[in-house]
């Protein structure tokens, strides 16, 4: 089969390799979809992820296609079904799971692959992870799931209530998840994006007010001004810096609630303001990953026609194309995803 290889720091070579071998409880996939992701384009940057995926190897995580072997011992799906499959599964016995935070687990076991003709499904995600795509879902829109299972779970984990105020910083295909999901959930935002195009798209997902940061520096008086003079209920980061990071904080109200949902680069390290903190009672939240609820709670949105591919995917390219596809984001930070079709 062909697939993508990366084998180092922007390193990537499309090429023939063996189609992946079965074990016990495993599927092989046909990868129709494989979206592109900011984690994806982080991955090819620096050539390697420290939890996910060491080089030389086949990456890429978010996927849908057709079931087409399976293990003996698989008897929850068959061939010729179309199903989508998350990126990991938690082994349900150690403190974290037992504890309802899956997404810490201690083994974790996390699949990448979905640059490629055809994808191994480790028997475990088989297990706990992977569902069939409903008839009149397409395949992008299944897709969808692991990254919408990201956003949803950091939106829940805010508390956020109905007739809430949530400030979103940054708004590339995640924050304008955060933008849609919160609209669904009846929550007032104020979209704070850098360029015109985004703040549109923020528009057009449903958001109330926008701000953008090419005009003004620092946006916290602008959202306390809008929810006068108190700071939104709900900041969420969705940048991945630390200027931002602050920024979240300073635009919160007494007793509201931070999520610094986008990952710095390494070795990043942010001061905030301890008497703002402590004083005013402001809770600091990070999220990260996703829970097999939370995927398959990401999989009904979706089925409900709530949230679709084609508000967060705009371009259609090949396999062969993905090299050129990653320089392009890479140079367009925000921009939104592009199916790759293998």
């Amino acid at each position: 089969m062909m697939a993508a290889v990366l084998y180092g720091r922007e390193n990537l070579q499309v090429e023939p390799i063996a189609v992946p071998s079965l074990q016990k409880g495993d599927i092989l996939v046909r990868v129709r979809v494989a979206l592109t992701c900011g984690t994806d384009v982080k991955v090819f940057r620096r050539g390697y992820h420290a939890r996910m995926i060491v080089p030389p190897a086949v990456f890429g995580h978010e996927l849908a296609g057709d079931v087409v072997a399976l293990s003996e011992d698989v008897t929850e799906f068959s061939v010729g079904q179309r199903v989508v499959a998350a990126n990991s599964a938690p082994c349900d016995r150690c403190y974290f799971c037992h504890n309802g935070l899956e997404n810490l687990c201690e083994d974790l076991l996390f699949n990448n692959g979905a640059y490629a003709e055809y994808i191994r499904i480790p028997a475990r995600i088989v297990a706990r992870n992977t569902y069939q795509i409903p008839a009149g879902v397409s395949y992008q829109d299944a897709a969808l799931v692991e990254p919408l299972a990201c956003v949803l779970r950091g939106l829940e984990e805010t508390g956020i209530q109905a007739g809430d105020s949530l400030a979103i910083i940054g708004l590339g295909p995640i924050g304008l998840m955060f933008v849609r999901l919160a609209k669904l959930y009846g929550v007032r935002v104020i979209a704070i994006g850098r360029r015109k195009t985004q703040l549109d798209r923020a528009a057009a997902a449903g958001a109330d007010e926008l701000i953008s940061t090419e005009r003004i520096s620092r946006p916290s008086d602008v959202v306390r001004n809008l929810t006068g003079g108190r700071g939104a209920d709900v900041a969420i980061e969705a940048v991945g810096n630390p200027e931002t990071w602050d920024w979240a904080v300073d635009m919160v109200r007494r007793g509201g609630t931070v999520n610094f949902f986008g990952g710095c680069p390494n070795e990043s390290r942010v001061s905030l303001d301890t008497s703002l903190l402590h004083y005013s009672e402001i809770t600091c939240k990070a999220s990260f990953h996703h829970t097999p609820f939370h995927i398959r709670k990401a999989l009904d949105i979706i089925c409900d026609g709530d949230i679709r591919a084609c508000d967060f995917v705009n371009r259609e390219e090949p396999l062969t194309k993905l090299l050129e596809v990653m320089r392009h984001l890479m140079s367009h930070n925000g921009h939104l995803k592009t199916a790759i079709l293998p």
